[in-house]
């Protein structure tokens, strides 16, 4: 029987996650997509069909990772996770002095916590075969007023992502910065003001896809490293 390539795609129903869904969709792969939003995801897999597996839910929630689990660990293995989803904190951005902390922790429990509960899972049915990656942002690196929450949700993404290459050298484990894009989280970040100047989502993924075919060492890579198809 042909292998049949498997990805589990957190944030699938809208943004960069739904155009990585659909183009490893067209490659022949079967791909579980989850998202908080039920009824998008319905019409994702009403548009993608039989080879997505839509399993709604908040990735903060353990019933809802326990269920992800449960559904990966019956297809025997996973050759891709993309941890996408993420949540941004109010909008407009607040500073960190005025930022309410029952907000940030629900950032770090989606942008942090859950990510790593799912690569807990997610990493022996990735095996040395397989890719992880975690969506970063250049709000992680560089000290953006206003960002300060998102941010430093990404900054600890990214050390995590480090640290968990180092303790598994025979995966490949990355995060991802795919750069501004033109999806509703950031127009939630620019309330009022025109984003029609970022590229569409769909655009990024092939430098995704790059990353993913040429596996360099693990660590974290921009849009802009693959975009000629050729890692640093």
């Amino acid at each position: 029987m042909t292998h049949r390539s498997t990805a589990l795609i957190t944030g699938a129903s809208a943004g960069f996650g739904l155009a990585l869904a659909r183009s490893l969709i067209a490659r022949g792969w079967r791909v579980i997509g989850t998202a908080r939003r039920a009824d998008r995801l319905e019409r994702v897999e009403s548009e993608l069909g039989e080879a997505f597996l839509a399993l709604p839910g908040d990735i903060t929630d353990p019933a809802h990772r326990a269920e992800l689990a449960e559904i990966a660990g019956g297809f025997g293995h996973l050759d891709l996770l993309v941890n996408n989803a993420s949540r941004l904190g109010p909008s407009p951005l607040p500073r960190l002095a005025d930022y309410p902390l029952n907000e940030l922790e629900l950032v770090y429990r989606t942008n942090v916590i859950a990510p790593l509960a799912v690569l807990q899972f997610a990493l022996p049915l990735l095996g040395a075969d397989g890719v992880a990656v975690n969506i970063s942002s250049d709000a992680g690196v560089e000290p953006y007023p206003d960002w300060g929450g998102y941010g430093s949700s990404k900054a600890a993404l990214d050390q995590l992502t480090a640290i968990l290459g180092a303790e598994h050298p025979d995966q490949s484990i990355y995060a991802f910065d795919p750069g501004d894009m033109r999806t509703e989280m950031h127009q939630a970040a620019f309330p009022g003001d025109d984003i029609s100047d970022r590229p569409e989502p769909a655009t990024v993924v092939p430098a995704l896809l790059r990353l993913i075919e040429q596996r360099p060492k693990s660590g974290r890579y921009t849009v802009a490293d693959f975009t000629a198809g050729v890692a640093r």
